[in-house]
């Protein structure tokens, strides 16, 4: 297999030496997520692991620390680790993560120290990582989807979120012998093995990564590939974060949009009828009363990333008048095989196993699971661009139907793209923008994508007036819709509103892109009663004075917080501020924002600490998120994944308004 040890021992200092757990989630078709047991070698240019017997030892993969991003512990959040150690840490390469389980909290400070005095040179080393897993399809730190996701929060490259270890006691170095006393080491390759990746790994074997259509996708370009609801594709290359190259049953080859499929896993929620990953509670109880069947249910996320919720509909609760729904966290047990149940007598090793029988037997709730609802006519979400790479539309491939209004850049009016895609196209009148910058920028912004912003499709840029062509909203900006409804909303309504525009903010936040003019009036709602947020980054390529400067007429002082209106100076932060003046134009069902005032009158009164008033449909605990958001320096704001954890606990706690 390899060299022998003499020869091993020269060719590399060795710096630690382990036993440790490695996490692997394979790539072939039924194997879930499981943990091995590996030595862990590392020396002053790699980090290598191991297996096999003691006397014949063989290598199953070694990164080449010059890769390494980021090495920091992980933090669990209270999770069920279902190996015998405990104490996990992250080693983050290309685009890779390798999650290794310590014994012991001074055996983890050890390696996550020593691989960041060895890493802290690399070129690449990451500004932000996740502090929590990557689990089902999701970051459990700020529930981001997508794998490759910028991180969510700051990394430290010489810092340790854990104590340090003590020194060793000098001659006691081998009492820890699993990690202190050197077994002798393993043979390296035999030439034709480079030494660089192994075949366990998840991100690094060879076996096909086979995922499952959740959309029929109709492919609109010759490089594209057509998805058709439920067929499996293999999966050739991630080309960026929104699109991937893939290969069907038939051999075809083509370009897919990558929100439109989901990992083949027996661990994966996504591909069953029950579960709606972007319903919160009370979406969840309008789509159940709209449906008004008994044993009508949803599975959704619950609050607390990385758990779940089913929400059940009867129509006959014992000693209640009417209607009710009930919702129900599926709990897990302790311990190195966890089980799942929603009744403790009844476990199960998986969720859809726990969904199946509670679809037969009611086991302590309210009624059977008998009908799934929200999936059946799920409309397919937007794609970053109609095809891979496309954001030059040409305007022929464009019908003009109706006008929708009139904005700050121009004309809108509803259109369809090769007279199949609805879309909204604006038509920017001439000096209402930089459109040289604007356009260069639009390549950059084509490609945040997500569930609650306002996709853009691409541009027509080789003509006057130039047009901006984006996904459609049936029911306009939010600022309207809230007046036209004013009366009908419910508390959870309201949540639901501000829960969809914190996510939409969260991820534009965690992509280090600043809004500048968030407002009701710039988010959209669509057929779905989902509010997404609009116009982002645009108020940057604004030419109108009144517009742009502070003591114009139409700057939006009454959203700014005070570093804004003074100094010019924008931040997620100072998005924040606004956010927290959208929940209360949210909670007033659209009023203006100090109604009585003057903007050079507002200036001085929020310059004084002056701020408005908790709206009467507004509980404390929401106001209090409000005014959180209006703290005078901007480091004592939350952050959006904050404020999309308080929303979130607020719609699941289901407070009554205040009388």
């Amino acid at each position: 297999m390899g060299e022998g040890v003499g020869e091993a021992r020269m060719s590399a200092e060795v710096l630690l030496e382990e036993t440790l757990i490695k996490r692997s989630q394979q790539k072939k078709r039924t194997s879930p997520l499981n943990y091995k047991e590996r030595l862990f070698v590392l020396t002053k240019s790699r980090l290598t692991y191991y297996d096999g017997r003691a006397e014949k030892r063989f290598r199953r993969g070694s990164i080449e620390l010059s890769r390494i991003r980021c090495v920091e512990i992980v933090k669990n959040g209270g999770g069920v680790i279902p190996c015998q150690n405990k104490y996990p840490f992250q080693v983050v390469y290309d685009t890779n993560t390798l999650y290794v389980f310590a014994p012991s909290h001074d055996s983890r400070s050890l390696w996550v120290q020593s691989l960041k005095e060895e890493i802290k040179d690399n070129p690449m080393v990451l500004t932000k990582f996740h502090p929590q897993f990557w689990q089902e399809g999701a970051w459990l730190c700020c529930r981001q989807a997508e794998k490759q996701a910028p991180g969510c929060e700051e990394y430290n490259l010489f810092g340790d979120i854990s104590r340090k270890p003590l020194p060793p006691i000098p001659g006691e170095e081998c009492k820890d012998k699993r990690r202190r006393c050197r077994p002798p080491l393993p043979p390296t390759p035999v030439d034709g093995d480079d030494g660089d990746d192994d075949g366990e790994d998840d991100d690094d074997d060879d076996d096909d990564e086979v995922v499952v259509a959740l959309y029929d996708f109709p492919g609109t370009e010759p490089h594209d590939l057509s998805l058709v609801r439920g067929g499996e594709y293999v999966i050739l290359e991630k080309c960026d974060v929104n699109w991937y190259k893939a290969r069907n049953k038939y051999g075809e080859e083509g370009y897919i949009p990558s929100n439109y499929v989901t990992e083949k896993s027996s661990g994966s929620l996504v591909q069953f009828p029950w579960y709606s990953k972007q319903v919160n509670r009370n979406k969840a109880e309008e789509l159940l009363r709209k449906e008004d069947k008994e044993g009508a249910f949803i599975v959704r996320d619950s609050s607390t990333p990385g758990t779940y919720t089913v929400s059940l509909y009867t129509k006959s609760a014992a000693g209640e008048g009417g209607s009710s729904i009930k919702h129900y966290h599926i709990k897990e047990t302790q311990g190195s095989s966890p089980q799942f149940y929603l009744a403790e007598k009844h476990l199960f090793s998986s969720i859809p196993d726990l969904i199946e029988y509670h679809k037969h037997n009611a086991a302590g709730l309210v009624a059977r699971l008998r009908y799934p609802v929200g999936k059946q006519d799920k409309s397919a979400p937007s794609t970053a661009g109609f095809s891979y790479e496309k954001w030059e539309i040409n305007p022929s491939e464009l019908t003009f139907m109706k006008e929708l209004g009139s904005g700050q850049y121009g004309l809108v009016r509803l259109g369809k793209w090769r007279a199949q895609h609805k879309v909204a196209i604006k038509a920017i009148k001439e000096g209402a923008m930089y459109e040289e910058d604007f356009i260069e920028e639009a390549k950059v912004m084509m490609k945040l994508s997500h569930p609650k912003l306002v996709q853009l499709y691409g541009v027509c840029s080789q003509q006057r007036p130039i047009y901006i062509v984006t996904e459609f909203m049936e029911h306009g900006c939010l600022l309207n819709f809230l007046r036209q409804r004013r009366g009908s909303f419910s508390l959870g309504s309201l949540l639901s509103i501000c829960l969809d525009v914190s996510e939409g903010m969260e991820y534009l936040e965690s992509n280090g892109f600043i809004h500048r003019d968030l407002a009701a009036r710039n988010c959209l709602v669509n057929e779905a009663l989902v509010v997404k947020v609009s116009d982002f980054g645009m108020a940057r390529y604004v030419l109108d004075n009144q517009y742009t400067s502070s003591s114009g007429v139409k700057f939006p002082v009454k959203w700014s917080p005070p570093e804004v209106f003074n100094f010019c100076k924008y931040s997620s932060m100072s998005d924040v501020w606004s956010y927290g003046v959208l929940m209360w134009e949210v909670f007033t069902e659209g009023r203006m924002p100090f109604e009585q005032h003057q903007n050079h009158e507002v200036v001085t009164l929020v310059t004084q600490g002056h701020r408005l008033y908790r709206p009467k449909m507004a509980t404390p605990t929401i106001y209090d998120a409000m005014q959180l958001c209006w703290q005078e320096r901007p480091e004592d704001r939350p952050s959006f994944s904050e404020l999309c954890m308080m929303i979130s606990d607020a719609l699941e706690a289901d407070t009554p308004p205040p009388n």
